[in-house]
């Protein structure tokens, strides 16, 4: 029978409640009550030790509480075979079925192209040497001669098996042992004499045949070339190799976990550091260090705490604790975690590895609304770049390469004929010249003119702008603009007037910095970028001076796709890249220019990570043209040459005109009455104008908008207007800067 743990096994009788300190059992129940009553012990033992604890000490306080033990929860870990399930446990530990380097054939055919070139220069530096090889192998070949018949005769006298325990009985003067011990070698001496007497009978039959039989010439050539070079090993001395060195030092340094881990604690990241003091497993490999492409892949889990970034951001430290050039050791954030770390060490420098030819150049057309090969990885993978929807920023100093990647992808969207091409180079040397034939505009030059028209295709692309709005929204009600965007059915659509409108502009600091456009031209520039990408407009700006005056921070901060090639400092590195980029390991520094021309830090297209342009020359870029202008002229969208398709927005001088209509003997001129002559002296351009528009438009100029008070009816009234003085200082200022009177 189960005892009720609240129940006393032998419960004593009335009356004796003494015995335990005035304790008393419950009253038991009534026969006609169901159940029992539970008598808690614990609280009535504690209230027990409370009264005496009371009464022995004199210091007791009656609001003292007792505390109680606290009651346990359950575990918070779950049970380790709970954690994962079975399946995901099975196959965390599943290797590839295809290992990574046999995954692409781009990588495959580095991998073997690499071999065969490694491969073919140690034959090829063999064989210019053969001569050299052959006369050192005759002349050792006689000294090996009789250094191997010197060994046989050595080796059947038995002489090495015990002569040390021999000696050793010797030393001791101990004829007895060492009469046991050299029968022991006689037999053994005995079998090997009749080894060596009927090898020599065979080697003397052989020797005769090879002398007087009838061979073809071959075989005594093939008997001499493998006989000769096993004498020659025989008989050149440990120090004299018969063949030369390929290299002084290894071809290329293998991979390894324990050359990892020795890199990465000499990067001076106290967490790594830290970590691995405490437990030497603190940094681990998920897979297996294998090939991939034209080197080695290391995955690598960094201890707890430290992210891959740091990594990154240590590369110099990284390659220099690896002894390797820093060109050859590329780190980048792992898929996983932010502790994951990519580790690619290429066979040999990126600088010295030969590009892949641009898969766009012998054939091949383009969907701007589909990627397109741009650039290639350090293990030479190709990189993929979307155009459409997106706007593009390319900075970097002279020679890093600049140009060539921005003209790269107006080639690869000059290979769409339904896009549109306006392409402006403020440098003046025609490098987009080549383009001209297939572009509705082109500029090059940094004069005024060309400077002035380049401003004025940017007013007219917020124009644009606004027309495409429109269109799009009268395509959205006919369903036929899903998410109110340009799709390649509607750019495809003869009529929609939505085909995509690449517009190009290299060297824009030559634009942003120019007193008179300069300022206007960057305020509409970035009004276009946050417009323009879901209506088909694309802007590609490049320039070489990333500062806040020469690329406004509006524009970069807005620009989704960005390519960071070498530049000189950590601001010009951020002002591309963005904030806090080369913090975060992400360095164009670390590129040469013109060395390394064409690499750069692309970011927006996936992890930002190191990446290099497809090379395409002048001549290259003509044989692609030439190709787009066959693909245009059938599709009837190859624009006509000397024709201007664009209705440039009516220029004005604010300030000229401002003198033009100022009410003669007048000090002081309201802002609606200015605005009332400006619209009857031009009307296509000031018609509509208020107050609060002409105050937006002087401000540019340093004209200062102030209360002017005059008496109408004997009442003064004022408003809001500007003076003769200070609109004659800034016409004297704006005459100052371009040089007139």
């Amino acid at each position: 029978m189960t005892q009720n743990p609240h129940e006393p096994e032998n419960p004593l009788a009335e009356g004796s409640s003494a015995d335990l300190n005035g304790f008393q059992f419950a009253d038991p129940p009534k026969a006609d009550e169901r159940g029992g009553q539970v008598v808690p012990l614990n609280s009535r033992r504690r209230a027990t030790s409370t009264e005496e604890d009371a009464e022995s000490d004199e210091f007791f306080d009656r609001e003292t509480i007792a505390i109680e033990d606290q009651a346990l929860g359950s575990p918070v870990d779950p049970p380790d075979e709970d954690a994962v399930p079975y399946p995901a446990q099975k196959a965390q530990r599943r290797a590839p079925i295809i290992p990574a380097r046999f995954r692409t054939w781009q990588g495959i055919r580095a991998m073997l192209s690499w071999q065969a070139r490694d491969a073919g220069y140690v034959v090829g530096y063999h064989a210019v040497r053969a001569p050299k090889y052959a006369a050192k192998t005759l002349w050792y070949a006689v000294p090996g001669l009789f250094g191997t018949l010197g060994r046989l005769l050595h080796w059947a006298t038995a002489e090495e098996g015990n002569w040390a325990l021999r000696q050793y009985a010797a030393d001791r003067n101990d004829p007895e042992t060492w009469l046991k011990l050299d029968k022991q070698r006689q037999r053994q001496s005995r079998w090997r004499w009749f080894v060596l007497a009927g090898g020599s009978v065979l080697a003397a039959v052989g020797l005769l045949v090879f002398a007087l039989a009838d061979l073809p010439t071959w075989v005594r050539w093939a008997t001499q070339a493998a006989a000769l070079p096993v004498l020659a090993r025989a008989g050149r001395p440990a120090d004299a190799p018969i063949t030369d060195r390929v290299s002084e030092g290894p071809r290329y340094r293998k991979l390894t976990a324990e050359l990892v881990r020795r890199a990465l604690m000499h990067c001076g990241i106290a967490g790594i550091n830290q970590a691995v003091s405490k437990d030497p497993n603190a940094i681990s490999f998920p897979q297996e260090i294998h090939r991939d492409g034209p080197g080695h892949l290391a995955i690598i889990d960094l201890p707890y705490g430290v992210e891959a970034a740091d990594v990154v951001a240590r590369r110099g430290r990284l390659a220099s604790a690896m002894r390797l050039p820093m060109d050859q050791v590329w780190p980048e954030p792992g898929a996983g975690h932010p502790g994951r770390l990519a580790l690619w060490v290429g066979y040999q420098p990126a600088s010295e590895m030969k590009q892949p030819a641009w898969p766009l150049l012998r054939d091949g057309k383009v969907d701007v609304f589909k990627p397109f090969p741009f650039a290639t990885t350090p293990r030479m993978e190709t990189v993929n770049a979307s155009l459409m929807f997106r706007n593009w920023l390319v900075g970097g100093q002279p020679g890093s390469g600049k140009t060539f990647a921005l003209r790269l992808a107006v080639l690869a969207a000059s290979l769409d004929p339904r896009a549109e091409l306006r392409i402006y180079e403020l440098k003046g040397v025609g490098d987009f010249k080549v383009l001209e034939p297939v572009c509705t505009e082109y500029g090059n030059g940094f004069d005024d003119e060309t400077k002035a028209r380049c401003a004025g295709m940017i007013r007219w692309l917020y124009k644009e702008c606004e027309r495409r709005s429109k269109r799009i929204a009268h395509y959205a009600a006919l369903g036929k603009a899903p998410e109110n965007k340009v799709t390649p059915e509607l750019a495809s659509l003869k009529g929609s007037d939505l085909h995509p409108l690449i517009v190009g502009i290299d060297e824009i600091q030559e634009l942003f910095l120019d007193p008179k456009h300069g300022k206007e031209a960057g305020e509409i520039c970035e009004k276009v970028i946050k417009l323009g990408r879901a209506l088909g407009v694309i802007l590609l700006i490049g320039t070489q001076i990333p500062d806040k005056d020469s690329l406004p921070t509006g524009i970069t901060r807005n620009v989704n796709t960005r390519y960071c090639m070498s530049v000189a400092d950590q601001v010009a590195n951020d002002m591309i890249l963005g904030t806090s980029m080369y913090k975060n390991g992400y360095r164009a520094t670390v590129f040469q220019p013109v060395v390394e021309a064409g690499w750069g830090i692309l970011a927006g297209l996936g992890t930002p990570a190191a990446r290099r342009s497809y090379e395409v020359n002048s001549d290259d870029a003509q044989k692609v043209v030439t190709r787009a202008i066959a693909l245009r002229t059938a599709a009837g969208t190859l624009p006509e040459p000397d024709t201007q398709t664009r209705d440039d927005a009516p220029t004005f001088d604010l300030l000229a005109d401002l003198s033009k209509v100022w009410p003669a003997g007048e000090n002081g001129a309201w802002n609606e009455t200015l605005c009332g002559y400006l619209s009857e002296l031009r009307p296509d351009v000031y018609n509509g104008w208020a107050s609060e528009q002409l105050t937006t438009a002087l401000k540019p100029h340093g004209v200062t908008v102030a209360s002017i008070g005059r008496r109408i009816d004997g009442k003064p009234v004022t408003r809001r207007g500007i003076r003769f003085d200070d609109l004659a200082d800034a016409i004297a200022e704006h005459n100052r800067r371009n040089g007139s009177g």
